[in-house]
């Protein structure tokens, strides 16, 4: 009897849990059997292995009776990254690598039935909970690149099963380490798009500015072909870039939902789902739980265009990840939490037939109607967004005399400024503020105007909450240490087109 005994890790939402992978090898009736709460994927490592080492010239034990442990027994194990750690079980075990070198690493990788090494999910969740252990990660290149970006820890990179075999070797070179890709820090040229492509809308994009320098949610009402698409696609170039630690957290969700790049890992996420998209999709679920688009979203951007198009289910799910941050996904076997610190910015037409308010073409909704489709968004909802503007539309002619408006990098530096302001005085951008942070910082003045605007548009408690940080973004803007009138006049002109009554 001989056993091998390796480290790896699950997956289990955003943790990576560890597993001791245990390949024993005995007389008997030759057999594969491959226990401890083990997925489909997971089982179907048998086939994957033993094409992979008879096609890397490696011998596989057919004339024993071969059974592999994944311990503990209790947690639940999916994905194909066991295929490597098994593999070099099964050659450890037969004396085709000295068990020795094999303690020293933790092992995650997909075979091919070539024997090459594929990417697996979750690279990055596995790098940052070994960060700070005794034992190196050993991962196909492209994981590899993921788990570099954590600092402090030993990544080594490996394209095949007999470069693995080849540096557990006695005396034999290591594998090589890895590198993460350079990572683009073109904030706001080729990489993203500009606001000077935008004409006109000045608005528009003085809610975008608010926005972006308060990580405020923001709603854009107008006819299509106004531009509400393209003022928020451009929103990223007005943000600043994610600190590594903040680039970190949104990489390792991106990394379980098998959506990140690395070479731009420092820039903000933005998700724009299309509007046929589930509640489960938006927010998460499945079995195994996944992220949803708003955990995808995490620190960065979620867009949601033609908003009353989404299901009414998907739509209320938003409700809690907008006040928490997070999502709770239970199910009846397991459950797991994300991460969803998004900021909203989502565009609607007016009416059903997009036209009202359009001085060159005549609505054809009645009232019902536009009360029917404006009615899908729910008034709590409403409740949770910050700002809402119209966005008119421009006649052709009048747009093609206008000139390009102000271009991202001033408006960012700006927003920059605002952003820098803000976590000076209170830790945290102006949309996550304490209320009670707030009373202390407005004039008398400004206070009284926000309190009859309150009355007069029936804002609740939390609506009124919500002005008040958006007249503290504004000041910081401005640059004023207290929230005066002009600014809390602002927040209001900002604010106030949320009721969609008719």
């Amino acid at each position: 009897m001989t056993l091998a005994v390796l480290h790896s890790r699950a997956l289990v939402g955003l943790q990576a849990l560890p597993v001791r992978v245990e390949v024993h090898l005995a007389a008997g009736l030759p057999s594969f059997t491959l226990v401890g709460l083990a997925d489909t994927e997971v089982k179907e490592a048998r086939e994957r292995v033993r094409a992979a080492l008879t096609s890397s010239g490696l011998r596989f034990p057919h004339d024993r009776r071969i059974t592999v442990n994944l311990a503990p027994a209790d947690l639940p194990k999916e994905g194909a990254r066991f295929d490597l750690p098994i593999a070099l079980g099964l050659l450890a075990a037969s004396g085709q690598l000295p068990l020795e070198g094999l303690e020293r690493f933790e092992w995650a990788g997909e075979l091919s039935l070539s024997g090459s090494l594929q990417p697996v999910r979750g690279a990055l969740a596995h790098a940052a909970h070994l960060r700070g252990g005794e034992r190196a990660l050993v991962l196909p290149p492209l994981s590899a690149a993921e788990a570099a970006l954590v600092p402090g820890l030993e990544v080594r990179e490996a394209r095949h099963l007999l470069d693995v075999v080849a540096a557990l070797q006695r005396d034999a070179p290591p594998l090589p380490l890895a590198h993460p890709p350079i990572e683009s820090l073109d904030h706001t040229a080729a990489a993203l798009a500009d606001l000077a492509d935008v004409r006109g809308q000045a608005l528009p994009r003085r809610a975008l500015e608010v926005a972006a320098a308060g990580g405020h949610n923001l709603l854009l009402i107008g006819p299509p072909g106004t531009g509400k698409s393209m003022l928020a696609q451009r929103l990223p170039s007005l943000l600043p870039l994610l600190s590594e630690e903040e680039a970190l957290e949104a990489a390792a969700v991106q990394s379980v939902g098998a959506r990140l790049d690395p070479a731009a890992w420092r820039r903000r996420p933005f998700r724009s789902p299309h509007h046929s998209a589930s509640s489960v999709a938006l927010v998460g679920g499945g079995s195994p739980p996944r992220p949803g688009e708003i955990s995808l979203a995490h620190l960065g951007v979620l867009f949601l265009d033609e908003l009353p198009e989404f299901p009414r289910a998907a739509l209320e799910a938003l409700r809690e990840p907008l006040e928490t941050g997070r999502v709770h996904i239970a199910r009846a076997a397991r459950s797991a939490e994300f991460p969803a610190r998004f900021q909203l910015v989502a565009a609607m037409n007016p009416c059903p037939c997009g036209q009202l308010g359009n001085p060159l073409k005549a609505c054809t909704c009645s009232p019902d109607q536009v009360q029917r489709y404006r009615g899908r968004l729910s008034g709590p909802l409403l409740d949770r967004i910050d700002l809402c503007v119209e966005v008119p539309l421009i006649p052709a002619a009048e747009l093609s005399r206008q000139a390009g408006g102000e271009a991202s990098a001033p408006v960012a530096q700006r927003v920059a400024a605002a952003r820098e302001r803000a976590i000076e005085r209170q830790g945290c951008v102006n949309a996550r503020l304490d209320g009670a942070a707030l009373d202390a910082q407005l004039e008398p003045e400004a206070l009284a105007l926000l309190q009859r605007a309150a009355t007069r548009l029936a804002w609740s408690a939390r609506g009124f909450q919500r002005a008040l940080r958006l007249a503290r973004t504004v000041a910081d803007l401005a640059g004023t240490a207290r929230v005066d009138t002009a600014a809390a006049a602002e927040a209001v002109q900002l604010r106030r087109g949320l009721d969609l009554s008719v």
